[in-house]
């Protein structure tokens, strides 16, 4: 988790590099060529090959999944090139506070009252971030807010997908659905790219790749619940690359609201673990 979570903070600030030079939507469009194809290779090894990748009962919920995750990645982006590594992250911690808050309406999980306060706590910590009243608020600090609504939303759904489909299938119409859900808009906004950034996008495309196949093989060796608290490590090695790579700074309420948010969502994981 730790290795996946490193090579997607490297993705992160790539995307934010290319994302500050070509239009974004192309940027992502051309990443998830590579993503496809990378799926379309695993479930081609895997028994039944594409075929029983592709079967699934619930095909309208599979497509939303994809199109949501396509669209949630070009929203985070685009975050990165308006606020930085640092502030996008720090901000879009909060997404496992949001999975548990929406799974009693979607999944009918029961959530108790103290993780009902923990969800308040890292609300809190997400305001301190944007600091809503002070001065003029910025209407771009929502973005990544925007964008961790959109990913808590797909990873509900995927959890709900998982009931009827597995993981394969799932991960197959991710990716598939996600590049054609880019390509009708992205191609329209192609832009010619210089070398040099060609082989940057080849490494991105690389990275996606390899921190899926991480992922997956992260979840095959442990519960998902014993390694997710690992996964807050990507908003460390993500603010890293935003210090020393392009130069962003951290403000004292963003630590703050970051520290508060990691650690809300932290006694979630403990206590949805605790119950189970």
């Amino acid at each position: 988790m730790l290795l996946t979570t490193f090579v997607f903070a490297l993705q992160d600030g790539i995307s934010r590099h290319l994302a500050g030079s070509y239009n974004v939507i192309m940027v992502v469009m051309i990443r998830y060529w590579f993503f496809a194809a990378f799926v379309i290779a695993v479930a081609s090894r895997r028994e039944g090959g594409v075929r029983a990748a592709a079967a699934t009962r619930q095909p309208v919920l599979q497509a939303f999944r994809g199109f949501l995750l396509a669209t949630e990645v070009c929203v985070m982006v685009a975050g990165f090139t308006l606020l930085g590594l640092v502030e996008s992250h720090a901000v879009f911690a909060c997404y496992p506070l949001l999975v548990a808050a929406l799974s009693g309406v979607i999944l009918g999980e029961r959530v108790g009252w103290r993780r009902w306060l923990a969800i308040a706590a890292g609300f809190a910590g997400v305001m301190t971030i944007l600091q809503p009243g002070f001065g003029v608020f910025d209407p771009v600090a929502v973005v990544p807010l925007i964008a961790a609504i959109m990913f808590a939303l797909y990873a509900l759904l995927t959890r709900y997908a998982a009931r009827l489909d597995t993981t394969a299938t799932s991960f197959f119409w991710t990716g598939t659905v996600g590049a054609v859900t880019l390509t009708v808009p992205g191609l329209w906004f192609w832009e010619p790219m210089i070398a040099s950034d060609w082989a940057w996008m080849s490494v991105l495309c690389v990275t996606g790749a390899l921190g899926h196949w991480l992922l997956i093989r992260c979840y095959e060796l442990a519960e998902a619940s014993a390694v997710q608290p690992f996964a807050y490590f990507q908003l460390v090695f993500a603010a890293a690359i935003g210090l020393l790579v392009f130069g962003e700074s951290i403000r004292t309420e963003v630590a703050l609201g970051a520290l508060v948010i990691v650690a809300a969502g932290l006694f979630t994981l403990w206590r949805e673990r605790q119950q189970r």
